[in-house]
C-alpha cells in the first residue's frame, strides 16, 4: 500500500517492483537491511525530482521546539555510536513558514553524515540561530572532516570523495536533497570543513512567517509507516539500533 501511494502516478515502475517485493517479503531481510534499502529506494526516487516544482507544505510552527524534538529523538541512538549529541538555542520557540516533514529529512540527513564521520568519542551539536532576516539551523561535528579538494562537488550528485565510513556506503545523495529542500524554503545550504577539525553545515532559512497555509487533501508519508529516524539515519547507525526499543 505503501509503495502504491507514493509511487503509483510517478512512473517510477522499476522502483515500485522492487518496493513492492520488499514490502511483500520482509521476512527474508534483517531490519537493518531493510530500512538502508527503502532509504536508498527514497532518495533516488528524490534524486529523480531535484529539478522538479517545489513540493514544500509550509506553515507557521515552532522551528525551536522540532529540532529539539529531533535532538531527543536521536541522542540515545548517538549513544550506541559513542557519540555525544547536544542541542543549542538561546530562544526557547520561534515560529516560521516551514515544512516540518521535508526538514525532518533535511536535519537527519545532516546528522547521518555527522555521525558516519565522526569517530567514537566525538560530538555533535545541532544549533538553531535566530538573527532578522533568517533562521540558521548548524550542524556541527568533531569527526575527519573535508579535503579542500573535495569541497566544490560536496553537493553534486553521485559524487563523493575517498570514503572512511563503513560499507556499504550511499550513493551521495543526501546533501543534494538537503540544497534542494532549503531551496524549498527560500533558504540556502553552505559546508565548511577542515581536515581533522570536524564540519559544519549551515542552513538559512528566511526568518518569516506564511500568509496563508498550504494544506494538501493527499498526504502521505514519506517513511510508509516505519520509524522516520532510524529511516534517515539507516547508513550510519549500527545493527544494534534496529531492535523492537528504538522502532517504538
Amino acid at each position: 500500500a505503501y509503495a502504491c501511494s507514493r509511487w503509483r502516478f510517478r512512473g517510477r515502475r522499476p522502483v515500485l517492483r522492487a518496493l513492492l517485493v520488499l514490502n511483500a517479503f520482509p521476512q527474508v531481510l534483517s531490519l537493518f537491511a531493510y530500512y538502508r534499502i527503502l532509504r536508498l529506494a527514497n532518495n533516488l526516487l528524490d534524486a529523480a525530482e531535484l529539478e522538479g516544482p517545489n513540493r514544500a507544505r509550509l506553515r507557521n510552527d515552532d522551528i525551536v521546539g522540532f529540532c529539539r524534538a529531533l535532538t531527543d529523538r536521536v541522542e540515545m541512538l548517538a549513544g550506541l555510536m559513542g557519540l555525544s549529541l547536544e542541542f543549542r538555542c538561546d530562544r526557547s520557540i520561534h515560529i516560521i513558514a516551514m515544512d516540518p516533514d521535508r526538514l525532518e529529512r533535511l536535519v537527519l540527513n545532516l546528522l547521518s553524515n555527522a555521525f558516519k564521520f565522526t569517530p567514537r568519542g566525538g560530538r555533535v551539536t545541532l544549533e538553531v540561530a535566530v538573527a532578522p532576516r533568517y533562521v540558521e539551523l548548524r550542524v556541527t561535528d568533531t569527526g575527519r572532516g573535508i579535503p579542500p579538494e573535495e569541497l566544490e562537488t560536496v553537493f553534486d550528485r553521485y559524487r563523493q570523495g575517498e570514503r572512511v565510513d563503513p560499507p556499504p556506503h550511499g550513493l551521495g545523495l543526501g546533501l543534494p536533497i538537503c540544497r534542494r529542500i532549503a531551496w524549498e524554503h527560500g533558504g540556502t545550504i553552505l559546508l565548511t570543513s577542515r581536515p581533522g577539525e570536524g564540519t559544519r553545515v549551515v542552513v538559512s532559512l528566511p526568518n518569516q512567517k506564511a500568509s496563508r497555509q498550504e494544506l494538501s487533501a493527499y498526504i502521505v508519508d514519506y517513511a510508509g509507516g516505519f520509524n522516520h529516524t532510524l529511516l534517515e539515519l539507516a547508513d550510519a547507525l549500527p545493527k544494534q539500533a534496529f531492535t523492537q526499543r528504538h522502532l517504538d
